[in-house]
């Protein structure tokens, strides 16, 4: 008589917790239900919204939990009757009660978008290209009660390249946790019982939760700085800037090390592969941007509209 197959509770709300969806459901595992946040008001409308992997978790037929909070007693019950052997958590945005997290007879499992203890919490992904990382990754970890504190089972890593947009890093993130998910969980049905390995406890970051308050480029800081802003906060929340007295959103920014005595912000030189902006250290040089209703233009469509600009300098 062959052995029943793992039972897997799925928690998870966004894009970036889909991939790893898709690898419970092509390990052997059986998922049993999807936990996600309850739907949200998006768009213009503002109507009720099912998150993305509410959508994926409906396409293939699997239950869908959308309980507001874990900490009662009913929901600790409606998990527990779903009998998981493991539950999987991604991205969910909800706390894990001791409870809960002792259901699972392996425990609960979270992939998380850093290389732990560095960047625990909201936002790794940003905060890493902010910081100026060179390197990140996913950790598959064993949770416990504290804040992204649990053992690490294994990890991925890869280079922040100077290319890398919070999107970019986000996307390969996704598939990468996937990876280290769809690993795991191989070896677990193969019969192996994996090795927590204690985080370090020198190191510790924490990644707070991006908010649209910090999108204002501030020209009193270096522009190396400003460059990774711009990368990290595409494609949310973006940075604003204010280019020769009109607000823009800035897409793409290279930092240039170019010596100069102007005032920060001052509009240094206006050409078609970038508008030069003073910074207290280094020079921005700002590719593309979105005028307010507009979309995303280059520099040098940005200077058609603006041809008062052309050969700008203090």
């Amino acid at each position: 008589m062959s052995a029943r197959p793992l039972r897997v509770v799925f928690a998870g709300t966004p894009e970036f917790s889909v991939p790893c969806l898709e690898a419970c459901r092509a390990s052997g595992a059986e998922v049993v239900a999807v936990y996600t946040q309850p739907d949200r008001p998006a768009g213009r409308g503002r109507k009720l919204a099912p998150s993305p992997v509410k959508q994926a978790a409906l396409a293939a037929g699997i239950a869908v939990e959308q309980p507001e909070t874990l900490k009662t007693a009913a929901a600790h019950a409606t998990l527990a009757g779903h009998a998981p052997g493991l539950m999987v958590v991604v991205a969910y945005g909800l706390i894990l009660p001791r409870k809960v997290l002792a259901i699972p007879r392996l425990g609960c499992w979270n992939v998380h978008a850093s290389l732990l203890p560095r960047w625990r919490g909201a936002a790794p992904i940003q905060r890493a290209i902010l910081a100026g990382d060179t390197e990140t990754g996913v950790d598959l970890m064993q949770m416990e009660a504290g804040l992204d504190t649990g053992p690490v089972l294994l990890e991925k890593r890869t280079a922040i390249t100077r290319d890398d947009t919070g999107g970019s890093l986000h996307d390969r993130l996704a598939v990468l946790g996937a990876e280290a998910l769809a690993e795991g969980l191989r070896r677990v049905l193969a019969g192996e019982t994996l090795a927590a390995t204690p985080q370090a406890a020198e190191g510790v970051t924490y990644a707070h939760k991006l908010d649209k308050a910090e999108s204002a480029l501030d020209f009193a800081r270096p522009a190396i700085e400003l460059e990774r802003q711009v990368r990290a906060f595409d494609p949310w929340p973006g940075s604003d800037a204010e280019i020769a007295g009109e607000r823009v959103r800035v897409w793409a920014a290279t930092a240039v090390a170019q010596a100069h005595a102007a005032a920060p912000g001052t509009l240094l030189a206006a050409r078609r592969d970038g508008l030069d902006l003073a910074c207290t250290e280094g020079v921005l040089r700002v590719s593309a941007v979105q005028r307010a209703g507009g979309r995303r233009i280059s520099a040098a469509d940005y200077l058609n509209a603006r041809p008062e600009l052309r050969g700008a300098g203090p």
